[in-house]
């Protein structure tokens, strides 16, 4: 089942002579439980294309359908709203509230995006603390951590309301080789512990390494598209 479609996609920012083609036309599709890397150059497009697909931009041409919907036309509170309920974002800054505890900073998302009742939020909170190793680091703040343990907090908060679709722009970029690889593979056994499609970018050849399919781009077009071992990244 494919849970992401694109067609012809295109992104265009700026008019005239200050305008820049950040995709040209990129066709592709993303089965439901893929676990699956963008990779390129900076400049390449990987962000734009992320960002498509997770309703925080539109295309200028082409259609772009992520889980039965067709997104490329949503406005944005009908975006937000698509987003909010179906998708969930790893972000490399972490982007944890610094005033709000572990448990609280995974707890928001069901607050103000779902509005979860009370009763059914510790139970739901409390697995994924658990499932990310940070259960027992609950009532810390972000500050406390270290970036790997802000890193996994964040994983949590993405999967906590359930998303269909995870998506990850360099989500090891701030952290050392052997927690970024372990955070990766936490990242794939989330993935077949609850079937949530992952896809993320990263430069690291290393953490391409544990992808299952690769999409490259270079200077806004999809120039390979495979399952990894056949493709070359480095």
């Amino acid at each position: 089942m494919e849970l992401v479609t694109a067609k012809d996609l295109k992104k265009t920012y700026g008019t005239g002579n200050a305008a820049v083609d950040a995709l040209k036309g990129v066709s592709f599709s993303v089965e439901k439980g893929a676990f699956l890397s963008v990779i390129g150059p900076s400049g390449s497009g990987k962000t734009t294309l992320l960002n498509l697909i997770g309703c925080l931009d539109r295309p200028s041409e082409g259609s772009l359908s992520v889980a039965g919907t067709e997104v490329s036309g949503l406005s944005r509170r009908d975006g937000a709203r698509f987003r909010g309920n179906k998708i969930g974002f790893i972000f490399q800054s972490f982007n944890l509230i610094p005033v709000l505890t572990v448990f609280e900073n995974v707890e928001y998302p069901l607050v103000m995006v779902q509005e979860v009742p009370a009763s059914t939020r510790s139970k739901r909170i409390m697995a994924l603390l658990e499932a990310v190793g940070m259960a027992d680091q609950k009532k810390k703040l972000p500050d406390q951590l270290s970036g790997g343990q802000k890193q996994r907090v964040a994983i949590a908060r993405a999967l906590v309301t359930h998303p269909e679709l995870v998506l990850a722009d360099e989500p090891t970029a701030n952290l050392d080789r052997d927690t970024a690889q372990s955070i990766i593979r936490l990242m794939k056994t989330i993935r077949n512990d609850f079937q949530t499609t992952f896809i993320f970018s990263t430069h690291d050849a290393r953490i391409i390494d544990e992808a299952e399919r690769i999409l490259r781009i270079e200077d806004g077009r999809l120039t390979s598209n495979g399952n990894n071992g056949g493709i070359r990244h480095d």
